[in-house]
């Protein structure tokens, strides 16, 4: 109830400094319906009919890479674009901690657009961050849907090979990313975001083999000096 009370006090003010700034009524329509939103807004994701109560300290909340919503606004398009609005609405649901909604957001998102290569891959990396950055055969459907939907577009590759980097499969996320540069127009604003990911993908892939031929490597015996491999 309170918070329908504080609601109804910013209409009420709104109103107050529309009239003092004489504000044209027949632009009244504008204000009343960023009001309006903002009721549905709170009425959907709030509890309005609930006390208010605190927060956990604890709770996990703000779960958006905000560098990777600026390369998917890059890759897909902003305003205007189905992947920037649905985009926006699954990114509140993560700054929530909530990454169910935020899946389910994607996955009416493809329910009401499904020829959208964007919104397949937004799904599929949302089902994968939901299990635990492991891909699913639901994501794995997701992308496989984008890839067909974009077979010449750096988007589903890319972030299916970034769903392969979490799920700690390394070395198969390198050709996925190898073919999203090569899809990636030379002007693109992204293009050195992409090259730069995959440079730093190979050092690590390089230094893990490294590291396991050295392992592999015959060690000395104790006090006995090298060790030397016979000629075959």
């Amino acid at each position: 109830m309170m918070g329908w009370l504080m609601l109804a006090l910013v209409a009420l003010i709104a109103a107050l400094v529309l009239v003092l700034l004489r504000y044209p009524r027949k632009l009244w329509t504008v204000p009343a319906t960023a009001i309006m939103l903002g009721a549905a807004g709170y009425a959907w994701q709030g509890s309005p009919a609930l006390p208010g109560h605190p927060v956990a300290a604890g709770a996990e909340k703000n779960l958006v890479n905000q560098e990777m919503v600026d390369l998917r606004d890059a890759m897909f398009g902003k305003y205007g674009t189905y992947a920037w609005s649905y985009g926006n609405l699954a990114d509140g649901m993560l700054r929530l901690g909530d990454r169910e909604r935020a899946a389910k957001v994607w996955q009416g998102a493809v329910r009401q657009v499904p020829g959208d290569v964007a919104l397949w891959t937004g799904f599929g990396a949302a089902l994968a961050e939901y299990d635990g950055n492991q891909i699913s055969p639901a994501a794995q459907f997701a992308f496989d849907k984008a890839l067909a939907i974009g077979p010449n577009h750096p988007g589903p590759r890319f972030f299916y090979g970034l769903a392969l980097v979490r799920a700690g499969r390394y070395a198969e996320a390198k050709p996925w990313w190898e073919k999203a540069l090569a899809l990636t127009p030379e002007k693109a604003s992204y293009r050195d975001q992409l090259a730069a990911r995959l440079m730093v993908l190979d050092m690590f892939l390089a230094d893990q083999a490294r590291q396991q031929g050295m392992q592999g490597e015959p060690q000395p015996a104790p006090g006995n000096g090298p060790t030397v491999t016979p000629k075959p």
